[in-house]
């Protein structure tokens, strides 16, 4: 019987042992982690945000600079697909206002027990508290148990940096010399040099229904003000731009309308009426509709670098220092690059060696498409290990090929 280990016991680990496993091969999954799925269950705390129900094109566009790379694995594995085999494991679905694909449950765990179920019902074992410490000599897999391991093909899903109390805490990235764009944070929040007063007051609270515009994107939303910076999912959304801009030029200029759903016509007519002796704070919660922290944000610029009230109000420029430590991100970008891999995820330099999720060099916003990367690209990377078994010396697998399903 073909053997096979999976390194990682997130989305991407399991979905490649689930179709290997559903392929006839005997496959061990090992963690580092005590049990399996930690990070997928914390993702699901707020709502498991599996995939997106936008059009194919655009969710593809949503990948940047790595759609190219990643579009035949994510046509093989659609959302579509991925809300079948959620539902076939009996959990059914729901499309959210934004568009968005949650689980009835609104939790990750109902699914992960269901999961774990399934993969032991094929005969998956799994093996926690094993940490990978790279190859033998003679290519075996090294564990800090003392065991190595001789599979016929290995899939590496040891994921990101990002959160590494739940698992994937990056030190893979040292075994792969060469062959590693460095990581970074990704769905980032940033540091922002707050005063004292608007740190004291403000940290905390939350600014609603605003829109921030970076290099001609717009991108509404909701942040959150933290005592270091800002936060939250209208940030998160631009938090690659942001990033590197930061990165060449040593901060980023973003600009907050406070009013997006106000044009500067009618909000310039509502702030010509008479202060009559009201404070500022008053006049802009009564006739701009501002909340506490939107004012502070006003006041705060104002007192920075002045301004005229309404263009603060539509367009007020927060500057960006950092991005907060990877090990607070959602995400991260970087991890291997696509040439060292071939179209079927298989490591150049070690054949039978397949590598999925997170710990490719790739990037996405919330909203589904960091899980929608992680199982497209689990089962293409099992795809492409089965078809490899079969015969090692036929061309990269790609695809949408023939291979187990899950």
């Amino acid at each position: 019987m073909t053997t096979a280990a999976v390194l990682g016991g997130g989305p991407a680990g399991l979905m490649a042992a689930e179709v290997l496993a559903s392929a006839g091969v005997a496959v061990t999954v090992y963690d580092r982690m005590q049990s399996v799925g930690r990070k997928f269950l914390m993702a699901g705390r707020g709502g498991l945000n599996l995939t997106h129900s936008e059009p194919l094109e655009r969710l593809l566009d949503r990948y940047g600079s790595a759609r190219d790379w990643l579009e035949p694995a994510i046509r093989a594995f659609p959302p579509e697909a991925l809300i079948a085999w959620c539902e076939g494991l009996g959990q059914p679905t729901f499309k959210g206002s934004s568009g968005r694909i949650f689980p009835k449950a609104m939790k990750a765990s109902p699914l992960l027990r269901a999961w774990l179920v399934r993969l032991e019902s094929l005969g998956a074992t799994f093996r926690p508290r094993h940490t990978w410490l790279g190859w033998a000599d003679d290519g075996a897999l090294r564990f800090d148990t003392g065991a190595d391991e001789r599979p016929d093909v290995t899939v590496l899903a040891l994921g990101g940096g990002s959160w590494p109390r739940l698992g994937s805490d990056g030190r893979w990235t040292s075994l792969f010399p060469g062959a590693v764009s460095p990581l970074r944070p990704s769905n980032c929040g940033f540091t922002v040099g707050w005063s004292d007063h608007f740190q004291d007051r403000f940290a905390g609270a939350p600014l609603k229904r605003i829109a921030l515009r970076f290099a001609g994107v717009e991108q509404r939303g909701e942040a959150l003000i933290t005592a270091q910076g800002i936060e939250g999912g209208a940030i998160y959304a631009l938090s690659g731009r942001l990033r590197d801009t930061i990165e060449a030029d040593g901060a980023a200029i973003v600009l907050v309308d406070l009013r997006p759903d106000l044009d500067v016509p009618k909000l310039a007519d509502r702030l010509s009426a008479p202060r009559r002796g009201q404070s500022l704070s008053v006049f802009l919660r009564k006739h701009a509709g501002l909340s506490p922290v939107a004012i502070g944000l006003v006041q705060e610029a104002l007192h920075n670098a002045g301004g005229e009230v309404a263009s603060l109000i539509k367009a007020l420029p927060l500057r960006l220092l950092a991005a907060r430590p990877i090990e607070r991100a959602i995400s991260t970008a970087g991890g291997i690059r696509r040439d060292a891999v071939d179209a079927g995820f298989m490591l150049r330099d070690r054949p039978s060696v397949f590598v999925a999720g997170e710990m490719l060099d790739w990037e996405a916003p919330t909203g589904g498409y960091l899980l929608q990367g992680d199982f497209s690209t689990g089962v293409a990377a099992a795809k492409a290990a089965l078809a490899w078994v079969e015969n090692p010396t036929s061309p990269a697998y790609r695809p949408g090929q023939p291979g187990g399903t899950p």
